[in-house]
């Protein structure tokens, strides 16, 4: 089996269609389609059907798609990790991040890690945290900024928590603001609600069914930046991390009683030594949540030795 027939073999399932595969690893149809049979012929079992000119993928096919294309993930991350003992002048780091997060502190700690290594390809990711953990285990990422706990039990990921943060209600300034305000206050006012996979709408649902009521959408399914917009336009409040109010002259957050806080976690791959770039990101990272007065209010990192 070698890695360029994986290669062709995830090729053909991501695009259904030969012709295009082969476009797309630049190599001639006929070509492709001879490796193709050669790894049929050695796994034992065919890995597309071709009824009708429909290309589907078999049973056998669905089995090898996700090993194949960790296998290829981990190749890659080997090359470029051999490429990289020479020093960080070159590498990549492929991250994942939640949508506040993106909209919060990273952006200050990837401008810090570029001037440090400007040689180092930086490609940032943004989904929910479901999202995140699935492409680390696919090996599409090496690391991610992820929320605690986890919702699956994949014992391959190792999780690192780094920081914790306050979630506070946000209205559109003007409204008239309250010290505070309990979930219970919550019961009735038109909520804008993030789309199904958010974390932060999990832990809305959960509070306010712990209270003891079902809240009421006004508007639902947006991501981060569209629920805040939706909130500054008045159609109703939501809850957020405090982090993402930053910078929103039209926007206020109350604080929650008893206070709704959740954690953030750096995760990867238990099976695979992250590279020296990503490393290194990991460093810049907690060095910069670590000095004095680099974290906005409500947010607290957690000490690393």
């Amino acid at each position: 089996m070698q890695l360029q027939q994986l290669a062709y073999f995830v090729a053909v399932a991501e695009t259904r269609h030969f012709t295009h595969a082969a476009e797309r690893t630049r190599v001639a149809q006929p070509s492709l389609s001879k490796q193709i049979k050669a790894l049929e012929t050695e796994l034992g079992a065919p890995l597309f059907s071709r009824a009708r000119g429909n290309v589907t993928l078999t049973p056998a096919g669905e089995a090898l798609l996700p090993l194949a294309r960790r296998m290829l993930a981990d190749a890659e991350t080997a090359r470029r990790e051999v490429a990289e003992l020479a020093g960080l002048r070159k590498g990549r780091v492929r991250l994942g991040a939640t949508p506040s997060l993106c909209a919060g502190l990273l952006g200050d700690a990837l401008a810090r890690y570029h001037r440090d290594y400007p040689g180092v390809e930086l490609r940032v990711e943004e989904g929910g945290s479901r999202d995140l953990v699935r492409d680390l285990a696919r090996g599409q990422l090496d690391l991610a900024l992820i929320i605690l706990p986890l919702h699956s039990s994949d014992p391959s990921l190792v999780t690192e928590e780094i920081l914790r943060e306050d979630l506070v209600v946000a209205s559109a300034a003007g409204q008239g603001r309250k010290a505070n305000m309990r979930i219970e206050d919550l019961r009735g006012r038109p909520l804008v609600m993030f789309r199904r996979g958010y974390d932060l709408r999990e832990a809305t649902l959960t509070a306010c069914r712990q209270a003891g009521f079902e809240p009421r959408f006004s508007v639902e399914g947006g991501e981060m930046d569209a629920v805040l917009r939706f909130v500054e336009a008045g159609l109703g409040i939501a809850v957020v991390p405090s982090m993402v109010l930053d910078g929103r002259p039209g926007l206020v957050g109350t604080p929650l009683v008893p206070g709704l806080r959740r954690t953030v976690a750096l995760a990867h791959r238990k099976d695979v030594e992250p590279t020296r770039a990503a490393r290194a990101f990991r460093a810049t990272l907690l060095a910069f949540l670590a000095e004095e007065g680099t974290l906005p209010r409500g947010i607290d990192a957690l000490a690393h030795g």
